[in-house]
């Protein structure tokens, strides 16, 4: 073979760029920018009147569904404007780039625009059709949110905070919309358990991109997967023990309830977190709706508890 002949075979091959992404309408670019795969995680708002067995009257599925839009716009601008802050970062990344905003489908201005009158709305609605305190608390989910896009991602342990404490302001929200009164059982439970989710989820990137630093977050390049794992198993630890003295917490059988349905929920739920943590310690628990709609044995775990605590709420 000669010499020209052995260069062309050992010429390296080019690597392939990403087909750029296609065009799309405004509206189309807004949409896709407020992430509605992700609204299903507002579903949350009915856990507060769930666990206080208040779900039955109109008034009651009226006010929820209200909570469930304006959380969702709130949510909605928070993913505008962080979207138009990362849009020179994210055309650089070869994923993000696909982003409307990065891609010029939606300009800056306009997802900073739609993102600050989404969040106005979203607190006058609170405020007006709710009463004072959910919007507060939207107002303090918006600039927790906000302030995590600017600068407090970056911060170690802190951006575990914060993420957590916006599942729990999701759980917290509709009770307060309603005037229900918030165990404190109720409150550790949900924190830890939403702990745990988002803990397994940094655990699991951490895991597939070792090795393969600068393609993802600086900061969970900072984080060791042994301390990660470790935070995982704390909470999801604490969130089943404050499930349990919650449980217990009644006593016994209530009223004429044919089996203490609230203490043998206990068993349900300690098996969802513990087929729940099976995928944490494999690195494949993503996203928490992705592993829960995904997993069969997981829905049906988990819609046994909900059954079991069903029937502790109705005294049945």
């Amino acid at each position: 073979m000669t010499e020209r002949g052995t260069a062309l075979l050992e010429r390296p091959e080019r690597p392939k760029r990403p087909a750029p992404p296609r065009a799309v309408s405004l509206p189309v670019g807004l949409i896709r920018t407020a992430r509605p795969r992700q609204w299903i995680k507002n579903i949350l708002v009915v856990a507060a009147p769930a666990a206080a067995g208040q779900l039955g009257s109109r008034h009651t599925a009226v006010q929820l569904a209200l909570v469930f839009i304006l959380f969702t716009a709130a949510a909605a601008a928070v993913y505008l404007i962080n979207d138009a802050r990362d849009a020179d970062a994210d055309r650089a990344h070869p994923v993000k780039c696909r982003r409307p905003v990065a891609a010029g489908d939606v300009p800056v201005s306009v997802a900073y625009t739609a993102g600050a009158l989404l969040a106005a709305a979203a607190i006058t609605g609170a405020t007006t059709l709710c009463n004072a305190m959910t919007g507060a608390l939207l107002t303090a989910y918006l600039s927790m949110q906000l302030a995590y896009c600017v600068w407090l991602k970056h911060v170690l342990v802190v951006d575990l905070a914060v993420v957590t404490t916006g599942f729990l302001l999701r759980a917290m929200i509709g009770g307060v919309a309603l005037g229900i009164p918030l165990s404190r059982w109720f409150l550790i439970t949900t924190g830890f358990g939403a702990l745990f989710m988002v803990a397994a989820k940094r655990y699991s990137e951490a895991v597939q991109m070792e090795g393969s630093e600068g393609v993802t977050r600086v900061l969970l390049n900072a984080y060791t997967t042994g301390y990660l794992r470790f935070v995982w198993q704390l909470a999801a630890g604490v969130a089943v023990l404050a499930y349990c003295l919650w449980a217990l917490e009644s006593g016994g059988v209530a009223g004429q309830a044919l089996l203490p349905w609230r203490q043998l929920s206990v068993i349900a739920f300690i098996l969802a977190v513990l087929r729940y943590a099976v995928f944490a310690d494999r690195g494949t628990a993503g996203e928490p709706e992705d592993v829960v709609l995904r997993d069969r044995p997981l829905a049906v775990i988990g819609l046994v508890w909900a059954a079991m605590y069903g029937l502790a709420v109705a005294d049945l």
